[in-house]
């Protein structure tokens, strides 16, 4: 694990935005720097289309 300097501003809005979808904000900079890999590496796909596929991708978990 490391340390990665952002600025206030960009922290602020993680805050906030951690706030809102009830993540932490190191987990929510994480999704946001995910999505962002995603979408670079895959241009044509929406940010819709991008998160669809990631769930897609995760086995469902059932009940023991």
């Amino acid at each position: 694990m490391g340390i990665v300097k952002i600025d206030d501003l960009l922290h602020e809005e993680a805050r906030r935005a951690s706030a809102v979808m009830c993540r932490s904000i190191n987990a929510q900079a994480e999704f946001w720097m995910k999505i962002g890999m995603l979408a670079e590496a895959n241009p044509m796909l929406s940010f819709n289309e991008i998160v669809a596929r990631e769930r897609a991708a995760v086995p469902i978990a059932t009940a023991a």
